[in-house]
């Protein structure tokens, strides 16, 4: 061997052993990341915490990194969702009516990331859109009517958050299912308002002392974190109330009948396993007959340990249940005042 093949073997040794022995800073593909944007702060709003063990579930099913962004105005929505389209999501969820218009300017401009949203739809989403809704009217028709079954005085109410078309679905199925059981029964809505409807459980309670002075009897309490506020009034004056989104008895026992439960977290779960197979860009649609939307009064096996007073009253119940397989079977038609269905 020569002098000259001597040289070229040890310079290639030495490359050799620069590249062969170097290890990569990434051994693999970075996991996919799941951001999950809440319309306002998490706080003690149960429905919007709901959205957050939804998507760290998923994310737990799927190998994904879980995000959580929590918006405070219409600035901080969109600039959340700027934040979670360029920090490289492959899937972004929001829960709401108030993404609406980003959602209808920015899915389309980015169409490698797949959106959901639950609790509302845009007009002809694109394919990477899916939407989650409830058919809360049917569960609310439910409550009034249990309200109305219930009402010693003859007059109950619903405080609401804010006077939207949306939230209408609480209200005015509230006062339908009332008088589909007390056609002459008195019903007073009432609404939140103010700058922070969603969160203001002062407000809300001082709703509610106002419709109990007035007589009412059961107060259908539909204003978020508000609620707690109406609970406390519950306490305070002797009237009882009826939750929402989960089992919030245990906030006031003994003077909260039942609950209109709305499971977003398994919604969001079932969403982003349909997206996943790649099934994206469809309308999915949760009520009475999928097990997503109830009342504890529905439930073939009511928690042993509930602090619901729906219990005592199983002649109730037997109605509430009558009147949800109608309401499945289409023999009870109730408008949407969304105008969805």
């Amino acid at each position: 061997m020569t002098a000259r093949q001597l040289v070229f073997l040890g310079v290639g040794a030495f490359l050799c052993l620069s590249a062969c022995n170097s290890v990569p800073e990434s051994t693999g593909a970075r996991p996919p990341r799941f951001v999950y944007i809440s319309p306002d702060p998490l706080g003690i709003n149960p429905f919007l915490i709901m959205g957050q063990t939804g998507i760290e579930q998923a994310a737990a099913q799927h190998g994904a990194e879980a995000r959580v962004l929590e918006s405070e105005d219409p600035t901080t929505r969109e600039e959340n969702f700027r934040a979670a389209v360029d920090e490289g999501a492959s899937l972004v969820v929001v829960i709401g009516f108030e993404f609406e218009d980003v959602i209808t300017e920015l899915a389309p401009r980015n169409p490698d990331v797949q959106f959901l949203i639950v609790d509302q739809c845009i007009q002809a989403p694109p394919p990477n859109v899916t939407c989650a809704v409830f058919r809360e009217f049917d569960a609310a028709f439910i409550i009034g009517a249990i309200a109305a079954e219930l009402s010693a005085s003859g007059h109950i109410g619903v405080v609401g958050t804010a006077d939207i078309p949306f939230l209408h679905r609480y209200t005015d199925a509230y006062q339908a299912g009332a008088h589909h059981v007390k056609p002459d029964l008195e019903v007073s809505i009432r609404w939140v308002g103010g700058e922070n409807p969603f969160a203001d459980p002062v407000r809300a309670k001082e709703q509610a002392l106002d419709l109990a002075a007035r007589g009412a009897d059961h107060i259908f309490a539909a204003s978020a974190a508000g609620n707690l506020g109406i609970f406390q009034a519950a306490e305070e004056q002797g009237f009882f109330a009826f939750g929402l989104d989960v089992d919030q008895c245990p906030n006031a026992p003994g003077h909260i009948v039942d609950n209109l439960i709305k499971r977003v977290d398994h919604v969001i779960v079932q969403a982003i396993e349909a997206i996943q197979r790649g099934d994206s860009g469809h309308t999915l649609v949760f009520g009475l007959d999928t097990g997503e939307l109830t009342l504890e009064a529905l439930q073939d096996e009511p928690p042993a340990d509930s602090q619901c007073t729906i219990g005592q009253h199983p002649e109730v119940i037997q109605k509430a249940r009558e009147l949800s397989r109608q309401l499945i079977a289409g023999e009870i038609g109730i408008q949407d005042p969304m105008g969805l269905f």
